[in-house]
């Protein structure tokens, strides 16, 4: 699923390419599923005719601002949603593979937008695709007040809060970390990458309980939390520029599917690389940096069922007769 970082480089190709031109025309496809709460029709009449003034991003959600009257485009990636631009391959989640065509219209395209600028009359054209229809696009009329960004906690990027203000926020849930960093009602734009990736860099066991961090162990989340994310987004998310000791670059299909160098600890050893199911996501995990401890008998959460967002790993769930279904990060902290 593309994350904060993805979703800011694709806020970043929209205002390279859209910003101050005009939208001639809207081409849409049928989507009772993708299109939330309106139909494709509405999206493209409310829209038609308004220039775009500005492009805005919270958590993995962004938004057009137009001009005139009217609502605005919300829109959200879901687990395969992406954009592309006429003459240009589309841009992928993680890496853009060696059949993606250029093609036009797209597959699986949700919509297109025909731009002019009034000004120097350049045109463009930039779809949004969705294959497996997870996205969501929708109309508010003030997106930072309404569902679904209203409903956000902090943004890394916009808005991480203080480690006044931060410590209190983790200490008081009993969850695994990794599920805490994955609700995104707590830090908005953290998927499964991410999180995995700040764990590592914090040194925490993605299974270790909010309530029994330590305050260094907290201090260290805080600062990586901020650190992975404005790193990713520096580089454009282009994964081939991320640093050489970073876990993104070996946690794919279980290290079948990396073509990097083993990951080395500092002593020149390699480092070994574990995979666990936690919050029903696949996290993965170097065992000597990163030690469960300080938990109480039976705390482990390896089996729990997922929480909210998806993500492309995602494990199966554990069996009825064992775990019964979990439909909250609430629920998770009584257990």
């Amino acid at each position: 699923m593309p994350e904060l970082p993805e979703v800011e480089r694709a806020v970043k190709q929209i205002k390279r390419l859209a910003l101050n031109k005009t939208i001639q025309r809207v081409e849409t496809t049928e989507d009772n599923i993708v299109f939330s709460g309106i139909t494709h029709e509405d999206f493209a009449n409310e829209i038609t005719g308004r220039k775009i003034t500005g492009v805005k991003r919270y958590g993995k959600s962004f938004y057009l601002e137009l001009d005139g009257q009217g609502k605005l485009p919300v829109l959200h990636f879901g687990m395969t949603g992406m954009l592309q631009v006429k003459g240009e391959k589309p841009m992928y989640y993680k890496e853009t593979p060696k059949s993606a065509s250029t093609d036009w219209p797209p597959r699986f395209m949700k919509f297109i937008l025909h731009m002019r600028d009034e000004r120097t009359q350049a045109t463009a054209e930039i779809a949004f695709m969705d294959a497996r229809r997870l996205g969501k696009i929708r109309l508010r009329a003030c997106p930072d007040k309404e569902t679904p960004i209203s409903e956000l906690g902090f943004d890394p990027i916009l808005c991480m809060p203080s480690l006044e203000v931060f410590e209190p926020l983790v200490m008081k849930r009993s969850c695994p970390i990794k599920a805490l960093l994955l609700d995104q009602s707590f830090s908005a734009g953290v998927g499964n990458w991410v999180a995995d990736e700040i764990l590592y860099h914090s040194r925490i066991h993605p299974e270790q309980r909010c309530n029994t961090l330590t305050t260094t162990q907290i201090g260290n989340l805080h600062r990586f939390t901020k650190f992975v994310c404005e790193t990713a987004v520096s580089v454009d998310a282009d994964a081939t520029k991320f640093p050489e000791d970073w876990l993104f670059k070996h946690r794919w299909g279980k290290g079948k599917k990396t073509k990097a160098d083993p990951l080395k600890l500092a002593s020149g050893d390699f480092a070994t690389i574990k995979w666990v199911t936690v919050g029903g996501r696949t996290s993965a995990y170097v065992a000597e940096l990163q030690q469960l401890s300080n938990q109480a008998p039976g705390d482990s959460e390896s089996e729990l069922p997922a929480l909210t967002d998806s993500d492309p790993e995602v494990s199966q769930p554990p069996s009825k007769k064992r775990v019964r279904k979990i439909h909250s990060l609430k629920e998770l902290d009584k257990q």
